[in-house]
C-alpha cells in the first residue's frame, strides 16, 4: 500500500482560481521525492492538502489507505501527528530557545493542559537532545532562535519534525531562503533522514539541479497539472522547458548543492 495517493485531485480557490487539476500519483513508503514547477504552479497547494491546512475541491488523498478528504477534525488531529511539515520561513517561535522550539513536536501527542503549561518527559528531552546532536545543533540548544542563521533555523525545523516521529516529511522550499552552502547541509541532512530512518519525504524545490541530484523520482507541475513523473535521469531539457515554459538560459537555479 502506498503511503500516499492522489486520485483525481482538483482544488479551486474562491470558485475561481484553478490551483490544482485532475492529479493522481502515488508515493510509496521511503521515496524521497521532489516536486517543482515555476511559482503559482500549485507545488505549495499539493503539499498542503496532505495535512488538511488546505481542502482538496474534489477528488480524493490516501494516507496510508485512508481517506483523509474526509476526515473530521480528530482525524486530522492525527495526521498532523505523524505528518511533519517543513516551511520556508522556518515557523518557529523565536523568543524561544532551539530545545524549546524542538520540544514543540511532541504538542500533538499532549493533552491541551499539557502542552499549555510546557510539560514534556524526561524521555521526550533525551530524544530531543539526541536529534539535535544529529544535526550538529548540540552546543546551541539553549540559545534563542531568533538568535540563529537561517541555515540554523531551518535545522530546528527539520529537528521540531523529528520529534513528531512523523511517518512522512513535507518540506514546502526548504532552501529557497539559504545561501548555498546552508542549502547543501540542510539537503544533506534531509537526505541522510530518508536514508537512514526510512522516513518518506516530498519537496517542493525551484531548484532543478537540486531535484536532481537529491531525488530518485521527481515530479513536474504546469498551471496545477503534472506533466513529469519519473527520475532525474529522463528528465529532459525540453521537459524542463514544459515544466518552467522557459527559454534557453532560465533553466536551472544553482543552489550549490
Amino acid at each position: 500500500m502506498p503511503v500516499l495517493k492522489f486520485q483525481n485531485v482538483s482544488k479551486v480557490y474562491d470558485n475561481v482560481t484553478k490551483a490544482l487539476t485532475d492529479v493522481s500519483f502515488s508515493v510509496e513508503e521511503g521515496e524521497f521525492v521532489s516536486v517543482i514547477g515555476p511559482s503559482g504552479s500549485g507545488k505549495s497547494t499539493l503539499l498542503r492538502c496532505v495535512n488538511r491546512l488546505v481542502d482538496a475541491t474534489q477528488g480524493s488523498i490516501l494516507l496510508d489507505g485512508r481517506d483523509i478528504t474526509r476526515a473530521d477534525k480528530n482525524e486530522i488531529r492525527r495526521i498532523r501527528k505523524r505528518t511533519g511539515m517543513i516551511f520556508q520561513h522556518y515557523n518557529l517561535v523565536d523568543r524561544l530557545s532551539i530545545i524549546e522550539n524542538v520540544l514543540h513536536g511532541r504538542l500533538g501527542h499532549k493533552s491541551a493542559l499539557a502542552g499549555a503549561v510546557g510539560h514534556f518527559t524526561e524521555r521526550e528531552k533525551e530524544d530531543a537532545f539526541r536529534i539535535l546532536a544529529k544535526l550538529g545543533l548540540t552546543e546551541q540548544a539553549y540559545k534563542r532562535c531568533d538568535e540563529l542563521s537561517g541555515g540554523q533555523k531551518q535545522r530546528v525545523g527539520i529537528a521540531r519534525s523529528l520529534m513528531q516521529e512523523p511517518r512522512l516529511i513535507l518540506c514546502d522550499e526548504p532552501i529557497a531562503s539559504l545561501d548555498p552552502s546552508s542549502a547543501k547541509v540542510i539537503m544533506d541532512h534531509l537526505s541522510d533522514i530518508n536514508k537512514t530512518m526510512n522516513i518518506t519525504c516530498i519537496l517542493n524545490l525551484h531548484q532543478v539541479d537540486v531535484a536532481m541530484k537529491y531525488s530518485k523520482r521527481i515530479i513536474g507541475i504546469t498551471l496545477g497539472r503534472i506533466v513529469y513523473d519519473g527520475p532525474p535521469e529522463r528528465l529532459s531539457k525540453s521537459k524542463i522547458h514544459e515544466i518552467y515554459q522557459s527559454s534557453e538560459g532560465e533553466l536551472i537555479t544553482d543552489a550549490g548543492c
